[in-house]
Order: structure tokens, then sequence, then C-alpha cells
């Protein structure tokens, strides 16, 4: 971007696998040279802003991704090095009976994104909820990683996250997408909501497990929705997810595919914003 021209801030939603799209919308801003100056991400978009904060491209972001997620030799090989380290972390998964995010996350992350806050070229502020709390939960300094976790610790599915005293949950459960943390941090403010919806693929009728996880999304879908009733961003964007389920990563080419039209959707949008902008200046 050139002194003088409006500043942008990006929202990156959770949506499990379906996050993968955010990787079209990165893209795009890179080609259109757009650097954000400030990044909210809850879940997947935690990772994902984490990531372009740290000064990760669009492309290194997609390559890395890529690579891990679409070789199962090497999903399985991340996966067994983040086994559980003792048999009391074993039995102390059992009672949770969910996997450990954080040695997940230690596995997987590209080595560009650090351990901390404080070393991230772009302002970061990762949701997460606080379970006895009763509350959203932002962070945005200290150690990253664990916010990352906490972020991203869907229920049933990995385990809490301790950090500060408090017990962290998914940053979807209240705020799905961060949009609103943004406000009067930069002239234009883009949200990606990768939520989805369940999707009648006409099979049996879905389990309990898949039962569970649509709602989540029907959840997630009118915390959005009333939030947008007070405000909006500038731009709010929405790939089309909703065929894939939120622990759909080694689809990671099905959804690329799947996805691509959102980026020349965003740049679309951004054009239309910035004559808006331009017109009314």
């Amino acid at each position: 971007m050139k002194p003088g021209e409006p500043s942008f801030a990006v929202a990156f939603g959770g949506g499990g696998a379906r996050g993968l799209a955010h990787i079209h919308v990165i893209e795009a801003l890179d080609e259109l040279g757009i650097r954000p100056v400030a990044i909210a991400g809850s879940s997947i978009g935690a990772v994902m802003g984490a990531g372009v904060a740290a000064g990760m491209s669009g492309k290194a972001i997609h390559e890395h991704c890529l690579s891990v997620l679409s070789r199962r030799t090497e999903v399985a090989g991340r996966m067994w090095a983040a086994r559980p380290g003792t048999l009391s972390e074993v039995f102390g998964g059992l009672r949770f009976s969910q996997f450990r995010v954080d040695r997940i996350l230690d596995a997987f992350l590209p080595p560009e994104i650090p351990r901390s806050f404080e070393e991230l070229g772009i302002p970061l502020q990762v949701t997460a909820t606080d379970y006895y709390g009763h509350h959203l939960a932002v962070i945005a300094d200290g150690d990253l990683r664990s916010a990352i976790a906490a972020s991203a610790a869907i229920p049933a599915v990995f385990r809490p996250i301790m950090r500060d005293g408090r017990l962290l949950i998914d940053g979807g459960i209240y705020n799905p997408v961060p949009f609103d943390l943004l406000h009067g941090m930069a002239d234009i403010v883009i949200a990606i909501d990768v939520v989805g919806a369940p999707v009648d693929d006409g099979r049996n009728k879905p389990n309990s497990i898949e039962l569970m996880f649509g709602a989540t999304q029907l959840m997630m879908q009118s915390i959005t929705a009333a939030k947008l009733k007070f405000a909006q961003p500038d731009i709010l964007l929405r790939p089309p997810v909703s065929n894939f389920r939120a622990l759909d990563f080694m689809k990671i080419e099905a959804v690329m595919a799947q996805t691509a039209s959102i980026k020349e959707e965003t740049k679309r949008a951004v054009d239309a914003v910035l004559q808006t902008k331009t017109a009314s200046g």
C-alpha cells in the first residue's frame, strides 16, 4: 500500500477445515498489494491470521498447507509426533476424550509463526471462550501458541487450554467472525465467514457427532447474524464451504478448488469499496 491509501484490517473467521478458504483471500490481498494494519482471528482464523501477522504470504501459507495436508504419510507422521508424551497424559486425555490441540499445533504450524505476539509484524487479536468466566476472551499479547490453541480448542475434540488461570475453549463459541474487534483500527474492515451450514447430501440421517457439529454451525450463524444487525464490516466474504466438515483438512485440494471463486470476489469487493470511498471522500 502506498502512503495516503486507505488502510485495511482483516477478521478471519472460524470453521475448521473450511477455513482453508481463507488462503484465497490472503492471496488476493497480496496480489492487490494490501498489507493489513490489524488482524483478528477465531479458531482456524487465528491460525491463518497468525501466519499473515508473521509476514507469511498467501502463497507460502498455501504451499505449507498443501505440503502437509495433501499427503497421508506426512499427516500421520506429524500426528505421531503430537501423541501424548506420558501415560498420565493418555489417561488425562481419556477423561476429556479429546486430543491435545497445543501438541497438534506445534506439530503442524509453519516455523515462521513465532512463540509470542510481540514477535509479530502486524497486531493480532485472538478470540477464545472463557468457559467458567462465561465470556469472550480476547488475547493480544504474551504466548502466541497457547492463544491459538485455546481459540482452536473445539469442544469434544480438543482438550481445553489453561492460560492465566482460565479454562479456555474455541473462540467461535462467542465470536465466530470477530470483525467487531477491529472497529476504528483501519479505514476498511474485511470479514471472512467460513462457518457454513449443514447440507442435506441425501445420505442417511446425520449421526450424533455430525449433529453436534451442525448444531454448532447454526449457533455460530445466529451469533454472526445478530452482530450484523448492529454493525457491519465494509466487506463481508462468505466462501462456498458448506459441503465440507470441520475436520476435513485432508480434503484440502477439494476445498481449495471449490472455493477458488472467492479470490476474484475479494478483488471485486475491494475495488468496489475503494471506489465508494473515493467518491464519498
